[in-house]
């Protein structure tokens, strides 16, 4: 009999589900894994169900079938990934740091590392400066909440509302600008290498 501890430490791994996951990947019905394994199809399904901790020869049996290691059926599943930014914890800055800054912006997931996007609330202030022109690799999207936009990029000044969207390749120059009576609000989506 397994402690209470010990079972939940074994389940963690999620053996049974493992051992359904190849059987159901190679479409093959208990009554066949038995015949491949020497196991019956009862013994097999309370292993799927986890009502039964199969021994490590039992496992071999069942990896050599599906030309996996034992390994297979003890990496810990990884977590999801989950992080919550609430707003007042996010900080704001200016861009640049001297002088009238050109924009704010406040990162919305700066706790995840390595992460493959980068995304940020941004505000264009009405009275402030257009932004220098920059770039950067990868990609970007733009999305405006509120006020008008001007995205200028390619030699054309982009006139974007409320509602409206942009998405194009950040290794040109691009720069940005209010381009009404009040602050323009703007979810900034970037991927790939910045520069």
């Amino acid at each position: 009999m397994i402690s209470e501890t010990l079972g939940d430490r074994i389940d963690q791994y999620r053996i049974g589900a493992k051992v359904r996951g190849l059987r159901a990947s190679k479409s093959m019905g208990l009554m066949q894994l038995g015949a491949h394994t020497g196991l019956s199809a009862g013994m097999l399904s309370k292993i799927e169900t986890g009502q039964v901790v199969p021994t490590l020869p039992t496992l071999m049996r069942i990896a050599l079938v599906f030309g996996v290691g034992l390994e297979h059926f003890f990496v810990a599943p990884v977590a999801p990934i989950l992080e919550i930014v609430r707003q007042e914890d996010r900080l704001r800055l200016p861009v640049p740091p001297q002088g009238a800054p050109a924009y704010f912006f406040e990162s919305l997931d700066f706790p995840v590392r390595d992460r493959p996007i980068e995304s940020y609330l941004a505000e264009f202030p009405a009275d402030a400066p257009a932004s220098a022109p920059h770039r950067h690799g990868g990609v970007e999207l733009i999305l405006v909440l509120s006020g008008v936009l001007i995205l200028s990029i390619h030699g054309h000044d982009h006139r974007l509302a409320a509602g409206d969207s942009a998405y194009f390749e950040a290794d040109h120059d691009h720069g940005y600008a209010s381009g009404g009576d009040e602050a323009a609000r703007v979810v900034v989506v970037v991927s790939g290498a910045q520069g």
